[in-house]
């Protein structure tokens, strides 16, 4: 198992306790064995590659080691925000995930690896009211067209918290709309990190969005319209 080797990289270089370790075996070996599982990657070795460490790259960033509240959009099998929720006892991670038989894994995660500093969010990110304006750092993988995620993201943050997104190769056109739709959002791009969770990994980068203005209150829009229309077209 790889769980060892997994630190905080060149931010800290600071490896996981034994308990955080086995807590990470635990939701490797649910993606593995729960048949619901909502991941093609059920291997150990390729998940503790794939999910673990490619979410805990995002650990090199202060704004993410900071953080007290923390909410994943998209969740899904529970990436990047069980890996941090588990990497950052101090932060409460909001797992918030559309689909219910996704949500029903994810609790059954949280409840067999005890990570008590994790809870399970089943609506949208567009709808989740309880979230808006809350939120130290709102992280995505894998989820939407950039300026979409922006979208779901800018009204759940407070003033001077930050979007992490996933992304994988860089495209111009793509950075030039999100960058569009950030200035209507109340955001601002400070960062486009690369980052090298494994080995073999190529073309991870991490875009790092501060809130520096109040989102204006026709946002978000009605729930599927971000996706429909995106900012910044």
């Amino acid at each position: 198992m790889m769980m060892a080797a997994i630190g905080h990289g060149p931010a800290g270089d600071s490896v996981l306790s034994a308990v955080q370790q086995q807590q990470l075996a635990t939701v490797l070996e649910l993606l593995e064995r729960d048949e619901h599982a909502p991941t093609a990657i059920r291997d150990p070795e390729e998940a503790a590659r794939a999910h673990i460490a490619d979410s805990l790259a995002a650990l090199e960033l202060e704004v993410v080691r900071d953080a007290r509240r923390i909410a994943d959009l998209g969740s899904g099998a529970g990436f990047p925000g069980l890996a941090l929720a588990v990497a950052l006892p101090h932060a409460q991670v909001s797992l918030v995930e559309s689909q219910r038989r996704k949500c029903e894994f994810l609790e059954r995660v949280c409840a067999a690896a005890e990570i008590e500093n994790a809870s399970v969010e089943w609506t949208r990110a567009e709808e989740w009211r309880e979230g808006v304006s809350r939120n130290d750092l709102v992280v995505a993988r894998a989820l939407a067209p950039q300026a979409v995620v922006l979208e779901y993201a800018a009204p759940l943050l407070r003033v001077g918290g930050a979007l992490v997104d996933w992304r994988g190769r860089r495209s111009a056109e793509d950075e030039a709309q999100a960058q569009r739709a950030a200035e209507v959002l109340g955001l601002r791009r400070q960062a486009i990190r690369r980052v090298t969770p494994f080995a073999d990994a190529t073309d991870r980068h991490l875009h790092v969005f501060t809130k520096v203005d109040e989102t204006t209150p026709r946002f978000p829009r009605r729930a599927g319209i971000a996706r429909k229309r995106p900012l910044g077209a």
